[in-house]
């Protein structure tokens, strides 16, 4: 097969990015697989073009580049097709709607697969009517604005498949969307086998990593430690990632005099090299759309202790047998669980083996064999079968017209107002 990956940057770093880049390289062991990044602001990819793989871009924003476009007027110029309920509304412009509806229209490819809802729009108005569309969610349902979520009701109804990373939340997409006849799979993001000798379990250290923002309740995992260092001053921590809640942070381990035992590490890229330094792994998020991260760790063999939070962390993890499912926002119960591994070396290292062979589900190769089947089976039938016939899919797309008139009107409005403010 042919397939197209629609990117919004391929030349950034972060997990959208890196598990698009996995699955990319191992199907291209079997197809022809190219990636449009939408934009390009820099030289190469951050994270190294995958082998195999074309990569393309839509919109140049290198300013020493004879083809930059920060200059041209649409670029100063509001989307009208990318949704405003997206959370990148603000990098996208009417140039970028052009750019990516002409190469939605000259694109010939057997399956074009958008990466994120704004992306996932433009191909159910956009693409080809001969090409089969799959649009991919790497949030959650629920961690979309309500006017996405209202505009995605109508826009995925045209697709031929929807895919998640957890099974909760393609459950959500079949039961709060009601999107009749497009398939709904679930299949969790792809990381590939540490390259490095996994953990032996010695180590006393725990690790953690990911951005630094108040979600992720690093908060609670320093007040947790805080907790372990009472009863097992020999232990650390260690904290990889940058985000906007460093500097709060910082002050709560300097608050409770953790300056020698909680470590913040900044980026490190690899990050991989880092895991087998440590013995335990934790995550104490209040959301997770998978749970990167936990399978990074467990692929290099560290069971990880997890916040049960929704949706990723119960589908990886297997509660007493390569980690610990703890509640939510609860850091006694973080602490406990830690302690039980950093107190038993035997049960550490028995659950590091079973989370080293429990995480290999997620190669990169048995993920894209997921993903392959759902697109020759698409294929096979042929795009838009979903015995709805043009009066029926005319029906779904009228909602959509609708929204788009409104919100053009609403849009009228807003810039009369503001003229007549500023007159």
């Amino acid at each position: 097969m042919h397939i197209s990956f629609l990117l919004h940057n391929a030349y950034a770093v972060g997990g959208t990015i890196r598990t698009t880049f996995n699955l990319a390289r191992a199907l291209a062991e079997q197809h022809d697989v190219e990636i449009t990044s939408v934009f390009r602001h820099c030289d190469e990819p951050s994270m190294g073009a995958p082998a195999g793989v074309r990569l393309e871009h839509l919109v140049d924003l290198r300013k020493k580049s004879p083809q930059y476009d920060g200059d041209d007027p649409d670029h100063r110029r509001p989307a009208r097709i990318f949704p405003m309920g997206d959370g990148r509304h603000h990098q996208y412009s009417r140039l970028t709607d052009r750019r990516i509806g002409e190469y939605l229209r000259e694109l010939k490819t057997d399956v074009v697969v958008g990466t994120r809802p704004g992306l996932n729009v433009h191909l159910s108005r956009q693409a080809r009517p001969d090409t089969v569309r799959v649009a991919q969610e790497h949030l959650t349902l629920d961690s979309h604005r309500y006017r996405l979520r209202r505009e995605l009701r109508y826009r995925y109804a045209t697709l031929d498949a929807v895919t998640t990373v957890t099974q909760a939340d393609a459950r959500s997409y079949r039961e709060r969307l009601k999107l009749p006849g497009v398939r709904i799979e679930a299949l969790g993001n792809s990381v590939p086998a540490a390259r490095l000798a996994p953990s032996d379990g010695t180590g006393k250290w725990v690790v953690a990593a990911g951005r630094i923002t108040p979600g992720k309740r690093y908060d609670l995992l320093v007040r947790a430690f805080a907790q372990v260092v009472a009863v097992r001053p020999d232990w650390r921590l260690r904290i990889y990632g940058g985000g906007e809640a460093v500097v709060p942070l910082r002050a709560l381990v300097h608050e409770l005099r953790l300056h020698n035992h909680v470590f913040l590490m900044g980026i490190a890229d690899p990050l991989e090299a880092e895991w087998p330094k440590g013995s335990v792994a934790a995550v104490t998020s209040d959301l997770e759309a998978f749970g990167m991260t936990i399978v990074e760790a467990m692929r290099s063999g560290l069971p990880v202790v997890s916040t049960d939070c929704p949706h990723g962390p119960r589908e990886i993890i297997r509660d007493g047998v390569d980690g610990r499912l703890v509640p939510v926002g609860d850091a006694d119960a973080v602490a406990r669980a830690l302690l039980g591994l950093i107190e038993d070396d035997g049960l550490r290292r028995r659950m590091g083996r079973a989370a080293l062979d429990g995480a290999a589900r997620f190669d990169p190769d048995r993920i894209a064999e997921g993903h392959a089947a759902l697109y020759a089976d698409l294929v096979a039938r042929g795009p838009n079968s979903r015995s709805r016939g043009p009066l029926r899919d005319t029906a779904h797309r009228l909602p959509g017209m609708l929204v788009d008139e409104a919100f053009a009107l609403r849009r009228t409005v807003l810039s009369t107002l503001r003229k007549g403010r500023t007159a």
